[in-house]
């Protein structure tokens, strides 16, 4: 994407937009409570607010070609020349999940003794969080992470886009009836997360794809986790979950470096 395009985007129109169309939803979310749904029906369809926000700004901006490019990125496996990077995507998210059970284990804390994890239904749970992927990291990573990279660089752009994506969950969060301390390490793995995928985005070409996976992965990782039917240890201990993550990108900043996430010290 070229210089002119993107001095045409606005992020701050974006998250204005977003946070538009959300507010009305999580309002009625407080009204209305669908049972038998994997999350309350407000937050699947305020998911779709940062693809919704993205389209009309793309759209005004430049028009139905720009929004058929933006489209067409969803799919763009093809910018990532360096299919090495399959691997940290792929892994990445498993070997978080990993050390954050280990990480429980050597500390003593109570784990699900009779635990099950839910193969079968990996599938539906990809697809689902597929589709919640794409919503997002299209707006996100799609229209919003170039102009801010362009200004403020890797890690300033993913720090001031993870604090109003992490505020964006709050309701959510509130709304499944967690405290203020969970809420803090909730917001640090999140500006943690979109380090992470910032890096992975400027490591894989630019790819949308990339990042739509990643997030994908990692979200599927949530409700396989080691649990049984009372007890989640990753609701049970924030800190432990999301400092891992934390760890996770300051060794990705310490490595690649804070101005583009993208030049390894040691290649």
């Amino acid at each position: 994407m070229n210089n002119s395009k993107l001095e045409n985007h606005s992020p701050l129109k974006f998250f204005l937009l977003v946070y538009g169309l959300s507010i009305p939803l999580w309002m009625i979310g407080t009204r209305i409570d669908v049972k038998g749904l994997p999350f309350p029906l407000t937050d699947m369809l305020a998911a779709f607010t940062p693809l919704i926000a993205a389209s009309i700004l793309v759209y005004k901006e430049e028009g139905r070609i720009g929004l058929n490019k933006l489209f067409k990125r969803i799919l763009d496996f093809s910018r990532i020349t360096k299919k090495i990077w399959y691997i940290a995507i792929v892994l990445l998210p498993f070997l978080m999940y990993l050390l954050i059970y280990i990480t429980i284990h050597l500390l003593g804390l109570p784990l699900p003794i009779n635990f099950y994890i839910p193969f079968l239904s990996i599938p539906f749970l990809f697809c689902l969080y597929f589709l919640g992927a794409v919503a997002e990291e299209t707006g996100y990573m799609g229209y919003a992470i170039d102009p801010m990279q362009e200004r403020f660089g890797a890690l300033s752009a993913s720090i001031l886009m993870g604090i109003p994506w992490a505020v964006w969950h709050y309701p959510s969060i509130i709304q499944q009836g967690h405290n203020l301390t969970w809420i803090a390490w909730a917001t640090l793995g999140t500006v943690s997360v979109r380090v992470l995928i910032v890096w992975i985005y400027n490591n894989t070409g630019k790819s949308l794809f990339a990042c739509i996976l990643f997030h994908t992965l990692l979200n599927v990782g949530r409700p396989l986790f080691p649990r049984d039917e009372l007890h989640n240890p990753l609701v049970d201990y924030p800190g432990i979950h999301y400092s891992i993550i934390a760890i996770a990108a300051g060794i990705v900043v310490f490595l690649w470096g804070s101005k583009s996430l993208a030049q390894d010290r040691y290649t």
